[in-house]
């Protein structure tokens, strides 16, 4: 059964559950502490840059990992976001649902828009590392493409910064990557 976002009570707040109940219509939402987030379609700059990360990650992503993008990530009854792309563990990607759970997902990124910005430079790595996900990346895109890397410190549960890269991406965490930023960059920003 589907419902309209009208039909659903909200006075305790929603949960993943009135989620499921709504239909897949392409509408990005998300929820932060029972409160509904709903996101305006991203522009062309952001898709492609989506995209083309997710395809370069692919390249060498190993085989007990699996690259995708938009898969929800549900922390709890109240809490679940979207990030542009992830890469999750094979298992959980063999199991074929719709979201993932924190201890699932390897790596988080998200593309700041001008809609996002505090959501993905203050919000979402504070709950993402509250929920244990090991590491982020922020990409921002204003002058430029720069990729803002971070892994976990569990001990003080946030983010601590591996590097900001405008020329290549150059981890050894998740596993080694090397990607220069050229190849993200869509073609009317060369």
């Amino acid at each position: 059964m589907t419902m309209a976002i009208s039909d659903l009570s909200r006075t305790s707040g929603w949960t993943t559950d009135d989620l499921d109940q709504l239909p897949e219509d392409g509408v990005r939402r998300e929820l932060l502490d029972g409160v509904l987030l709903v996101s305006p379609s991203p522009t062309d700059i952001h898709q492609i840059i989506a995209a083309r990360l997710m395809v370069a990650l692919e390249e060498s992503c190993p085989d007990h990992l699996q690259v995708t993008q938009a898969v929800e990530i549900r922390m709890s009854s109240t809490r679940a976001f979207i990030p542009d792309v992830l890469v999750a563990t094979d298992e959980a990607a063999r199991r074929g649902g719709r979201y993932y759970t924190p201890s699932e997902v390897v790596l988080a990124v998200e593309v700041v828009s001008p809609s996002s910005v505090s959501m993905d430079r203050i919000t979402k790595p504070a709950l993402y590392a509250q929920a244990g996900i090991r590491h982020y990346w922020r990409i921002e895109i204003k002058n430029g493409i720069e990729v803002h890397a971070g892994v976990l410190d569990q001990d003080a549960g946030l983010y601590r910064p591996v590097g900001v890269f405008d020329a290549r991406i150059n981890v050894s965490e998740p596993w080694a990557i090397d990607i220069p930023i050229k190849k993200l960059t869509p073609r009317h920003m060369l």
